[in-house]
């Protein structure tokens, strides 16, 4: 007997009917003879608004208020399926998220796991029911408060829990078929791929595809899970993510993997830079101390070359628009004392990278990526490379021109339009 644990997003579980049809596919999962596991997202927009109800009542919700009613999300989620799945004659249990063990820091809004303890869980599992589990969120020891996980954290519970259970797979369940080579609300000829490694999946994820988050690939990745991300709608098999220092799935008769595996983008960033700074030792790292001060997440950094007449130079940046304010103004606070001339802020800009492991032994991929945005008419503003990825910034107007540009550009375009099925991709 196997034990899988099954994440189904808002989009999954949306309405009563879109219920009804995941509650099946668990039961058949539970019939089919294996223990399950199930984690779930709050219906649909709820969480949006939740928050929205929230801002209607007071334009700086407490933080820890804050996650006692996002909590209930979940929680409404997890006892309809639970109720759902007990009318198909198959047990099943409801549990929270401190319920089910998630221990996290204390951090509201944004909390990171720090242990599991599933002791309910399992006792659920030896007593023949499927355990429902509400995704998002958990329990700090230390502040002895609900707590929420943030952007990811369905994702994230799913592939913790299934850690610690030793689960054979984790099967994330979205509303399109797998991963595909991009979004395909974007690029209609996006095709599924069958099979990625974890470290392509985390690239495409902190580069800003949507279908699975960050933090999940990295947490699967520390700790040997297999995921499968399947669709919620069909029961095709959708995209297996593994480690590839355990070798192909299919084992080691592969032909040779495609040297660009997917392109994904992010409009989600700000870019900032600071203009004529002094050009001496220390003073970058000054700058960034200040930033650091903020919590912001830094992710591209450019610094031009000093001019020879002024001995200063410019250090672009980007950060998540949420926290670009925020930087700006600890700049702005600092500028005597870091010496520089200018600021500029610009939240009008997108990122797009290309990321394939094959790229690692493969020449003349930036060469074709950048012809293939000249010939689009698209300016490049950043440029930041590892291993196997090229991620360029460029005007957030012409961000869907470039992914599409560059999908066919590297031979990525499918024979027909990919299906997507809710709208989310989640």
């Amino acid at each position: 007997m196997a034990l899988i644990v099954q994440k189904f997003g808002g989009s999954s579980v949306a309405d009563a009917e879109s219920i009804k049809r995941v509650a099946k596919r668990i039961v058949e999962t539970r019939r089919g003879g294996n223990d399950v596991v199930v984690v779930v997202s709050a219906m649909g927009d709820t969480t949006d608004e939740l928050l929205d109800l929230a801002a209607q009542c007071t334009p700086i919700p407490a933080p820890r208020e804050l996650d006692m009613l996002l909590s209930a999300g979940e929680r409404i989620s997890m006892a309809l399926l639970a109720m759902t799945i007990k009318s198909m004659g198959v047990e099943a249990l409801s549990f929270t998220g401190s319920q089910a063990g998630m221990l996290t820091t204390p951090e509201h809004g944004s909390a990171k796991i720090v242990d599991v303890t599933p002791g309910r869980v399992r006792e659920a599992l030896d007593e023949g029911a499927v355990a429902i589990v509400a995704g998002f969120q958990g329990f700090s020891r230390v502040s002895r408060d609900i707590t929420t996980l943030g952007r990811g954290g369905s994702d994230t519970t799913a592939v913790a829990l299934a850690a610690a259970l030793n689960a054979e797979v984790c099967e994330i369940y979205t509303d399109v078929d797998g991963v595909f080579t991009s979004d395909p609300r974007v690029v209609p000829l996006a095709h599924k791929i069958d099979y990625i490694t974890s470290e392509e999946m985390l690239e495409l994820a902190a580069a800003g595809a949507k279908v699975l988050h960050l933090r999940a690939v990295e947490y699967a990745r520390r700790h040997g899970v297999v995921l499968h991300v399947r669709s919620s709608f069909v029961n095709d098999e959708g995209t297996i993510v593994y480690d590839p220092a355990q070798g192909h799935p299919k084992g080691a008769d592969q032909v040779e993997e495609p040297i660009i595996t997917g392109i994904a983008f992010e409009k989600s960033e700000a870019k900032v830079t600071v203009g004529g700074v002094p050009d001496v030792p220390g003073k970058a790292a000054q700058i960034f101390e200040v930033i650091a001060k903020t919590n912001a997440n830094i992710d591209m950094i450019v610094q031009n070359v000093s001019g020879a007449a002024t001995s200063r130079t410019d250090i672009s940046f980007t950060v998540l628009i949420a926290d670009g304010p925020r930087v700006v103004e600890a700049l702005e606070a600092t500028r005597e004392e870091l010496g520089f001339e200018s600021l500029q802020y610009d939240d009008q800009i997108a990122k797009v990278a290309v990321v394939g492991a094959g790229m690692r032994n493969a020449s003349g991929v930036s060469a074709k990526l950048f012809r293939a945005l000249y010939e689009a008419g698209i300016n490049i503003e950043m440029i930041s490379t590892s291993e196997i990825r090229v991620s360029v910034v460029t005007r957030a107007d012409l961000m869907e021109q470039a992914v599409q540009a560059l999908h066919t550009a590297f031979g990525l375009d499918g024979d027909a339009e990919a299906m997507v099925y809710a709208g989310t991709g989640r």
